[in-house]
């Protein structure tokens, strides 16, 4: 997997599609290499004219992971965060969408449509804010703007969310990551067990082992201000995109996001939780797709 140099640390990413073409930068979530964006999805959208980029994270995949940062306090820090305090994670949120743009800049481009799923999606909403001579849309997947009061997620998601596998084995890893899955999908789109079970694989065989890493991003997420105030403020075109079944950020949250972003565009998915199936992609190519495209003909 190539890598490049950009604000200051190593980030894995993959090319697809023509360097000509429009980009759309896919940021994936908590603890989730670029190999969690499905080939068909990224096939899809190099079949309606784009350049896709997916790339990994700071702490996760092949990019810089940041062992000498240790391991956060979740709990005291949502106890801060929730009191309305600063709360001081080993690293912001604003520092992974510095990420996300500085890989742009390392590639040579210079506008994108920046699309973020879950953390992703909070991170994607913070190049637009802080970065926002780079994106050329938004699109928001199954995130929030992290407006305090909202629905909270259900417990026992976020516990199979959270799960530390017994060991390091693969067989330890798949078991706990397929549970996961399952703990946070919603009823719509039919996935097979062995489709299950071959896509969490592809993560899990790309991703070294790192629980305090995927901690790290946790604290990130728990201790970043509010955006919905920011969000008001911009001025791009941007889709929101839901799924009516999540159990980890429920539907009220991409309402919110969408109420959020002046003109945004929301589109709730019947049956669609907080995972990604093939059975889905087909809906999301489209939303995407015909959402960019009419952005791109806007600029011509």
């Amino acid at each position: 997997m190539p890598r490049v140099r950009a604000n200051g640390i190593d980030i894995a990413y993959e090319s697809l599609g023509r360097e000509g073409d429009p980009a759309i930068l896919l940021i994936h979530g908590l603890a989730t290499p670029l190999t969690g964006w499905p080939d068909s999805l990224c096939d899809g959208l190099v079949g309606r004219g784009f350049r896709i980029v997916r790339f990994d994270n700071r702490d996760i995949g092949r990019s810089t992971f940041f062992p000498e940062l240790g391991v956060p306090d979740i709990g005291a820090l949502m106890t801060t965060a929730r009191a309305g305090g600063q709360a001081a994670p080993p690293y912001p949120l604003d520092a992974m969408a510095a990420d996300a743009a500085g890989l742009l800049d390392a590639l040579g481009i210079a506008r994108a449509h920046i699309a973020g799923l879950s953390m992703g999606g909070m991170i994607a909403q913070l190049v637009a804010l802080n970065h926002p001579e780079r994106a050329a849309s938004l699109v928001s997947i199954m995130s929030t703007t992290g407006r305090r009061g909202l629905e909270p997620a259900k417990p026992e998601a976020m516990r199979a969310l959270m799960a530390v596998p017994a060991s390091a084995s693969r067989a330890d890893r798949l078991a706990t990551a397929v549970a996961a899955v399952r703990a946070i999908s919603g009823s719509g789109f039919p996935q097979t067990e062995a489709e299950l079970a071959a896509y969490v694989g592809r993560s899990i065989d790309y991703t070294p082992f790192d629980p305090p890493a995927a901690a790290r991003h946790m604290a990130a997420i728990v201790a970043a201000p509010p955006r919905h105030e920011r969000l008001n403020g911009l001025r791009l075109p941007a889709l929101v995109l839901h799924g009516s079944e999540d159990p980890v950020i429920p539907p009220a949250h991409g309402e919110d996001t969408a109420l959020s972003i002046p003109g945004a565009r929301l589109v709730i998915v019947p049956g669609m939780g907080h995972d990604l199936k093939e059975a889905m992609m087909p809906t999301w190519i489209d939303a995407i797709g015909d959402f960019a495209n009419e952005v791109e003909a806007t600029r011509a």
